[in-house]
């Protein structure tokens, strides 16, 4: 661990200075005396100056111990560190967050109901979470709802000394993408797991959520579980000899064979993958197995059972809400006694848990919720809940280069948030883009990790990466848009509003998911993934942004064959020297389609993009990938995606023909996009697209003699627009010293050396009206036709 003093430790230092009991051995006023020294560098008080000089000695320990440091056994172990495994007392660590988070924010269809879901999962997980431990947020919104949070949880858990008074900022680890994990006093880290339980359940009603906890002595901070007696620990001299039994296999991991030594392992592979195990990543890993079995429906002792989830009676003769789920509560029409109280747009019925998603994602302007007079609740206080369009113009006014590229000529204040669908779809002739982004390499890379700083460190950086990059993406390629002819009746928006065109589901540690206009779609996609990397390599700097970890990849020994890895102009591809990447589905479709019925095809497609990523880290290529799918019509697609590529779309006689080549490559992805530019440039006529992918299933010759014709036929110049752009960047032979002409086929060679032939010619069509010759030539204004979503 590093050996300056950092906030956990001052975590850890309180939770050894409380103690094991319930009441701590000194003056709480002792305790915060501690803290503030430690904080402020000054000297602790004398009473509590051994603990302090144990947690020390603990910083102490590099974070990657060298060969002939590590302890060889448990004897070597205990004589090198006697003070810190003699250190009375245990520490708490809890670990838990929302479950099942997908089941409850598309519950419901509208848009607004699934922004608030998502709106007050995050506010819980960032904002009322931390506050149990009296940490305030970033935003300085959440001021005056931070002492209703302090009061519920005093009143939730009232036995003195109250759970409250026993917590600090600086025992938090992280508290991102859903979940927590800190460090508590032993004799609360029940209440506290039951507290991050109850919180879920209460302002949601019906979010799963679970949390689960364990103490730990001292040592086992930085050298994993010991055993008690802890002569009877399975340490390194015992690995050493039995790394091949198929349980100490399973546990530790698999270790590299080195060439002509089948059973013999590198000795430097067997003490890091031991080090890497042995450390605060096994205590982690103890209460994920806690957690899993938990949420399982197991029970433990001294914690309520978690093994039945809310029921919410209904009766076939009382008004349902709009998802059909539970009896309606309250009904959202306009205030006969009041006419300045509207309701809303259709009058819909709503249950006690879809009021309260509908009032968060139909708020105001920064983090304000608006009055309502159709739901109102004193014990659900929720005035202020911060949406992720409020974080993005915060980082506007951040960015001034950003800000003036995006607003252009409108004013922040005219600004609003789209209501519906329709409104996003109406952005690009009806069609929405649904990108789902999730992180590559995440959990090998944890497994490294040794020590809670490192764990903060890393949540803090993929976090922001993560944020940024998306923010970065949508400030670059989108612009607010005018509503034009908007349905009065089924609208609270008046026509010539401006809108966001975008939607921002969830930002959750690597997790994305967005709703952006389908004629942007992919060039957003493209610029997440590389703008992820290159945040974390440092290579774009974010203001008041600090990336602690390194994240760049080792120099390898073999050098990386690029033309295996890109099918577009190999040889003008970058290499990616990041360990983290992101995978991402993009699904294009008419705005009409059931988001429910979206979401199963965007988390297809990103699990395709996912495989290709490890496909190609065979060749050294660590970058991101992206997967992507246009669905023009809602009954286009009977079966899962890869049945269809397989079935429809791949041709096994005479040669094998695959007429698709997703997924792609960041790289690859820029490439597709500008080969059709290139088409539009060179005027290549539209019918003679769809003339072409006509061809394709009629066989590689076919195809390739009309595509040369159709060439030929262009004017002068464009035929060779489109040699260069097109057949030069994607379809020459794999072999140097062949002349020939393959367009619009690819030849790949598979790992049984077959050929294949594959073309991006149907996405080029799919997606051709998608696509923009210059930015310049979009007109900004939209007209909707609106079926304004309730």
């Amino acid at each position: 661990m590093k050996s300056c003093w950092s906030a956990i430790a001052t975590g850890i230092a309180w939770c050894l200075a409380w103690g094991e009991g319930r009441e701590p051995p000194f003056e709480i006023g002792v305790l915060q005396e501690m803290r503030r020294a430690l904080n402020s560098g000054e000297e602790v008080p004398e009473n509590v100056r051994e603990i302090v000089d144990r947690v020390r000695e603990l910083l102490a320990i590099p974070e990657k111990i060298s060969r002939e440091e590590f302890p060889e056994t448990i004897t070597d172990l205990q004589n090198k560190y006697p003070n810190l495994w003699n250190q009375p007392g245990k520490i708490g660590l809890v670990y838990g967050g929302v479950t099942k988070v997908k089941q409850y924010v598309f519950e419901d269809a509208k848009l607004p109901d699934i922004r608030g879901a998502s709106a007050l999962l995050d506010r819980i997980n960032l904002v009322d979470l931390p506050a149990f431990f009296d940490k305030r947020p970033e935003s300085q919104r959440y001021n005056i709802y931070l002492p209703e949070i302090k009061s519920w949880l005093n009143k939730s858990f009232p036995r003195e000394p109250k759970l409250s008074e026993a917590l600090i900022p600086e025992m938090i680890v992280y508290s991102t993408g859903g979940n927590i994990l800190a460090f508590c006093p032993a004799a609360f880290v029940d209440e506290l797991a039951d507290a991050i339980e109850k919180r879920y359940s209460y302002v949601t009603l019906t979010a799963n959520s679970c949390a689960v906890g364990d103490t730990f002595k001292l040592l086992e901070i930085r050298f994993g579980l010991l055993r008690d007696p802890i002569e009877q620990t399975f340490w390194l001299d015992r690995y050493r000899q039995e790394y091949q039994n198929p349980l100490v296999e399973a546990y530790f991991g698999k270790l590299d064979k080195q060439p002509n030594e089948p059973c013999i392992a590198d000795p430097s592979c067997v003490e890091e993958a031991f080090a890497n195990r042995k450390s605060f990543n096994e205590l982690t890993t103890k209460l994920a197995v806690l957690f899993n079995q938990r949420r399982s429906g197991n029970d433990f002792e001294n914690r309520p059972s978690r093994r039945y989830p809310p029921m919410l009676e209904t009766h076939p003769y009382l008004q349902r809400d709009e998802a059909d789920r539970r009896s309606a509560t309250t009904r959202a029409t306009d205030n006969p006694d009041n006419p300045n109280q509207k309701g809303l747009p259709g009058n819909p019925w709503f249950s006690e848990v879809s009021a309260r998603k509908r009032k968060a994602g139909d708020r105001a302007k920064h983090g304000k919720i608006k009055e309502t007079h159709w739901y109102r609740n004193k014990e659900w206080a929720a005035d202020v809940i911060e949406g992720w369009v409020d974080k993005f113009e915060d980082f506007l006014e951040n960015h001034r280069e950003k800000l003036q590229k995006y607003w252009g000529d409108n004013n922040l204040e005219d600004v609003e948030i789209a209501q519906s669908l329709t409104q996003l779809g109406s952005v690009s002739n009806g069609f929405v883009a649904y990108i789902y982004a999730d992180g590559n390499n995440m959990g090998g890379y944890i497994q490294k990790i040794t020590t809670p700083q490192e764990y903060q460190d890393f949540s803090e950086d993929v976090d922001n990466a993560t944020r940024y990059a998306v923010f970065q993406a949508l400030a670059e390629h989108l612009q607010p848009r005018e509503l034009k002819g908007n349905n009065k009746s089924e609208s609270t928006l008046p026509d010539g509003a401006w809108i966001h065109p975008f939607e921002i589901i969830t930002i959750g540690g690597d997790d994305i998911i967005l709703i952006v206009p389908a004629d942007r779609a992919l060039a957003i996609a493209k610029t997440i993934g590389e703008q992820f990397e290159q945040i974390l390599l440092r290579q774009v700097q974010i203001p008041n942004v600090e990336i602690k970890g390194d994240y760049q990849t080792q120099p390898s020994e073999k050098p990386i064959d690029l033309s295996k890895c890109h099918r577009y102009l190999s040889q003008n591809a970058g290499t990616t020297n990041c360990q983290l990447s992101t995978s991402i589905g993009v699904l294009i479709a008419d705005y009409k389609t059931p988001i429910y019925y979206a979401k199963k095809l965007y988390e297809q497609l990103l699990k395709s993009a996912k495989k290709r990523a490890k496909d190609l880290k065979q060749h050294g290529y660590c970058g991101g990938t992206v997967d992507f799918f246009v669905m023009k019509s809602v009954t286009a697609l009977s079966s899962s995606i890869e049945d269809f590529r397989k079935k429809a779309l791949t041709k096994d006689s005479p040669q094998e023909l695959k007429l698709y080549a997703a997924p792609y490559t960041l790289h690859e992805i820029g490439g597709l996009i500008e080969s059709v530019k290139a088409l539009k440039k060179a005027e290549f006529p539209k019918s003679q697209l769809y003339q072409i992918r006509s061809f394709l299933e009629q066989g590689k010759n076919t195809t390739i003699l009309n595509y040369r014709y159709f060439r030929t036929r262009l004017k002068d110049g464009n035929s060779e627009i489109l040699k260069k752009e097109f057949e030069e960047a994607w379809c020459k032979p794999k072999d140097p010293e062949n002349n020939g002409n393959l367009a619009p086929w690819m030849s790949v060679i598979e790992e049984n050396k077959r050929t294949v032939y594959e073309t991006i010619w149907r996405e080029i069509v799919d997606i051709y009206d998608f696509i923009e010759l210059e930015d310049s030539q979009f007109s900004s204004e939209i007209s909707v036709d609106a079926e304004v979503e309730s």
